[in-house]
């Protein structure tokens, strides 16, 4: 019984690391930086809508204060928001069991230029596109585009696109449009571009015949990293198991008892003696110190009275 109880908490604790809840907070319009007056849209996109993410967000006057406490019109997991100064912040989802998701820094400017800078972080590899745009007047004015303090470029168009970011391409970035103002600064993350094996470019023939009654299953790219989450967790659960077993089985190996050994002693007293019989001569090994020596005399009146059997073969005694 307590070892049927320790595989059942084993069980539970396995399917309970293997249980993840997981959210992603996303902006729209996709920008870092927006006018006073902007109407944005935060969403957490949960993958488990039992989870209860709610949106959260840290300013300079406020801390953890969530959707609807006193800022952002809540619809579920959405929270619309007019942007101003004092909504400039950091923002997350939260859930009621604890985890977060990813965290994105928004800047409100009352000023007349913004830089339109991605707010998520961007993959290694991916092109990037600036905008340095002004509030009153079209989007197609020159800029000039500083990283981390010192100038990149002039664009006669106000967009700069930076080919196959890299790391080296992090930092902090804004604009200015001459005659209108400096945008405020955005820092921009590079995330390492995940590997992945390309597909074989032929299918090598079968090594091995499958039974009549297997059939092969396809598992779309989509589904590995679920499926290799549960493989991972099974072949954890089936490890721990294994263990407990062998635990298990050491202990009664160790306290089982000895079979005693059965010995019998055969005494002269159990032996008896009949006919001889040579189909059922059993033959043993005589140890000489099992022999023991006595002198025989024979009288000159027993050699007399001896009369010899014609059926007995005689032989010399010396």
């Amino acid at each position: 019984m307590k070892e049927t109880s320790v595989l059942c908490l084993l069980f539970l604790i396995s399917l309970l690391s293997c249980t993840t809840n997981q959210a992603r907070l996303t902006v729209s319009p996709s920008s870092s930086q927006f006018f006073e007056g902007d109407f944005v849209f935060l969403s957490c996109e949960e993958d488990d809508s039992s989870a209860g993410w709610t949106l959260r967000r840290n300013t300079s006057k406020q801390q953890r204060t969530q959707c609807g406490d006193g800022w952002g019109k809540p619809a579920g997991s959405t929270c619309d928001i007019v942007a101003f100064p004092l909504d400039s912040g950091v923002y997350w989802c939260e859930s009621r069991e604890g985890p977060i998701s990813n965290m994105v820094n928004l800047t409100v400017t009352g000023g007349s230029v913004i830089l339109q800078s991605p707010v998520l972080p961007v993959m290694e590899g991916d092109d990037v596109t600036l905008l340095c745009k002004t509030k009153t007047t079209p989007s197609n004015l020159p800029a000039a585009f500083y990283k981390d303090g010192s100038l990149i470029r002039k664009q006669p168009t106000g967009h700069m696109t930076i080919q196959h970011v890299s790391r080296s391409d992090e930092g902090l970035y804004k604009c200015d449009i001459s005659g209108h103002g400096e945008s405020p600064s955005s820092w921009i993350t590079v995330t390492d571009k995940p590997t992945t094996t390309p597909p074989p470019t032929s299918t090598p023939p079968p090594t091995s015949t499958s039974p009549p009654c297997s059939t092969s299953i396809t598992i779309p790219p989509s589904l590995f990293p679920p499926v290799l989450s549960v493989l991972s967790c099974v072949g954890s659960l089936c490890v721990v198991v294994l263990l407990v077993l062998l635990v298990l089985l050491a202990r009664r190996c160790v306290h089982r008892k000895p079979e005693a050994a059965v010995c019998s002693a055969v005494t002269t007293e159990d032996v008896s003696y009949g006919e001889y019989d040579p189909a059922l001569t059993v033959r043993s090994a005589v140890r000489t110190e099992d022999i023991t020596y006595e002198d025989i005399t024979i009288s000159p009146k027993m050699a007399r009275d001896f009369k010899p059997e014609p059926d007995v073969v005689y032989s010399s005694l010396k």
